[in-house]
């Protein structure tokens, strides 16, 4: 596979993002988008059979995003993302469950990341119990060594509340963790690294470093399912 020139696409997409560019380089577009699914297609290969059962049986196409800007959650007025990303996780890129991701963009701005963003009231309230309810487990698993290795900033914490949840006193000794309202750990990539042909590689590394944390919250979302 060749993720450089997913890199080089997106780079010029950067540079010109309109439909008018994107048209008349849309054979570039699909050439850039097969290796992008190649890479894809090869992580979802090892991850269902190493990592994530649930994941067998998914194509490339299940867990891929697509380019074109989602207007509801649109900030600007590029039509496209400028990006290249998937989200691998049982049922499908749009489940509710916790899961890996992995989004190509260029100047370091690649990420590969594991968990669950911003998941829904019902859930997030059973996420929250679960840490109240079995705290020794979430701080073993937040603070293990091998996933401090693969994403030294620890939990994304950009995303969460002022104050205390409801039900929740301000006086928690976890509080820093139930104000949370994503659990999401998350590491650049410097282009080079993407390049590298070891870079599935360390993609796979770090989303087995992450296993442990991805199975505890949809352990602890499970009952929405049941």
């Amino acid at each position: 596979m060749d993720l450089a020139l997913v890199l080089n696409f997106l780079r010029d997409l950067a540079a010109h993002n309109n439909k008018l560019w994107m048209d008349a380089h849309r054979a570039t577009y699909h050439q850039a988008r097969a290796e992008y699914t190649a890479l894809v297609a090869e992580l979802l290969r090892q991850a269902s059979a190493d990592l994530e059962p649930g994941l067998r049986g998914l194509s490339p196409s299940d867990v891929m995003f697509r380019i074109n800007k989602n207007d509801r959650f649109q900030q600007s007025t590029e039509p496209y993302k400028r990006h290249m990303g998937a989200g691998l996780k049982p049922g499908g890129r749009h489940s509710g469950w916790a899961g890996y991701f992995v989004a190509l963009e260029p100047g370091g701005e690649t990420y590969v990341g594991a968990g669950r963003w911003m998941p829904e009231p019902a859930q997030l309230a059973r996420i929250r119990q679960e840490i109240h309810y079995n705290a020794p487990a979430f701080h073993a698993i937040r603070q293990e060594a091998a996933l401090l290795r693969q994403f030294p900033g620890g939990l994304d914490t950009s995303q969460a509340l002022k104050t205390a949840p409801k039900g929740y006193e301000r006086t928690n000794p976890d509080i820093e963790w139930l104000r949370l309202k994503s659990f999401f750990v998350w590491q650049a990539f410097p282009d080079r690294a993407v390049r590298s042909p070891d870079f599935p590689a360390r993609v796979l590394e770090a989303w087995q470093a992450a296993r442990p944390f991805v199975q505890f919250l949809n352990e602890a979302m499970r009952g929405d399912e049941e």
